[in-house]
């Protein structure tokens, strides 16, 4: 399978780490919201987790997660049994951009609310005083064990970390 290897811009987790189990997003579950541990959503389970700079925003709306949306049945099809959105946003925001969405039960939707997951593996960026520190935009595939073997990054703009993108690696 093709490896796409993280570009220079950042230091952090890359093709070949291990995804640690112990960090924690939140899911907005029936009234509550639930801490999960990235083993908790993960380990065992082929994922695809792609991230998001926001919710609600321009490109992230109109193309990415629908993109995952779009071809979350041919994602698992080719073998993700998880497709998970990140993004540095509340648990609250996230439940209502997914059901904006109709993201169904399709993509977990999870809430990187203090940024904390998204600095563990290297992808926070400040994006200024619009919207503060948030996610890099990205893509990844990790294995049952957690070992990552596939991560797409963008720099500026969309396309490199699509669904049709993974897509391909899974297909490879």
């Amino acid at each position: 399978q093709r490896q796409v290897s993280p570009s220079p811009f950042t230091m952090g987790l890359g093709v070949g780490d291990n995804l640690p189990g112990d960090l924690e997003l939140m899911i907005r579950e029936d009234s509550t919201n639930v801490t999960h541990t990235t083993d908790s959503l993960f380990k065992g389970k082929k994922s695809v987790i792609f991230a998001v700079p926001g919710a609600f925003t321009p490109t992230c709306s109109e193309k990415h997660l629908p993109s995952f949306v779009q071809y979350a049945e041919e994602l698992k099809a080719s073998g993700a049994e998880v497709i998970a959105c990140v993004s540095v946003n509340d648990p609250f925001v996230m439940r209502e951009w997914g059901l904006a969405q109709k993201v169904g039960d399709k993509v977990k939707m999870l809430a990187d609310g203090n940024g904390a997951f998204s600095t563990a593996i290297g992808q926070i960026v400040d994006k200024g005083a619009a919207m503060g520190k948030r996610s890099n935009r990205y893509a990844m595939v990790v294995d049952k064990d957690m070992k990552v073997e596939a991560l797409m990054l963008e720099k500026e703009g969309f396309g490199e970390t699509s669904a049709e993108k993974v897509l391909e690696f899974l297909k490879k």
